[in-house]
Parts: C-alpha cells; sequence; structure tokens
C-alpha cells in the first residue's frame, strides 16, 4: 500500500498528480515565503541602507558637486560600510557610490558629493 502524501505547508492529504508537493497555490507561498523570509529580510534591509544613503546624498547635494563633512553625513544617519559600486578614475581616485550619487574621501574629514555623468542626462 502505497504512503499517503501530504502538504509540505499545512500537512493535509494530498489529492492529484504523484509529485505534487502542495494542497494549493496558498500553501505552495507560504511554504516558499517561510524558507526565504531569512535571505529576503537581510537583502530588504541592505537595500533599505543603500537607499537611504542615496537618499542623504541627494539631498545635500544641491549642485554638480558639494563639499561636507563627513560628521554632517554621519549625523544624517550615512553608513559608510554600504555601497552600490567603486569608480576608480585616471587619477586614482575612489568615488564610492549608492546607485548614481557618489561620495570622494577629502582630507580633514570632508566628503565631496557627486552625481554620475551617465545618470545626470
Amino acid at each position: 500500500m502505497s504512503e499517503k502524501k501530504v502538504c509540505l505547508d499545512c500537512g493535509e492529504p494530498i489529492k492529484g498528480r504523484a509529485d505534487k508537493k502542495f494542497c494549493n497555490d496558498i500553501c505552495r507561498n507560504s511554504y516558499n515565503n517561510k524558507l526565504n523570509s531569512d535571505t529576503n529580510n537581510h537583502v530588504r534591509n541592505i537595500n533599505n541602507i543603500l537607499r537611504k544613503n542615496r537618499r542623504i546624498m541627494e539631498d545635500l547635494l544641491t549642485g554638480a558637486t558639494v563639499t561636507v563633512s563627513k560628521q554632517k553625513l554621519s549625523s544624517a544617519g550615512f553608513n559608510f560600510n554600504y555601497f552600490t559600486n567603486l569608480v576608480k578614475t585616471k587619477e586614482s581616485k575612489l568615488y564610492y557610490f549608492c546607485y548614481e550619487f557618489g561620495y570622494l574621501p577629502l582630507e580633514n574629514e570632508k566628503i565631496l558629493l557627486v552625481k554620475s555623468k551617465k545618470e545626470a542626462d
């Protein structure tokens, strides 16, 4: 006698195809959401930090470029540990970007804010 298959999410008996794992779409979605929730939360938290960094730079960048203190960015909640990409110039300067907004650390705890020329058009 064959063993009755049960839904991986709710444990109810499954009717239908032999390879079916869930009794319905709701259980399938619920199971996969639970399975991926830790990963999704981690990614969501990082994206929130990146968006906040971007928003802070956008608010402070009134012209093509602006120089601000590192303290001003930190006070606004900027997190220097998170960025989307790095751009190294011909002069070997290293810009950190959060999407289209970037910054270049300068001397004396100053930061130069810029907007990507690709995105400015």
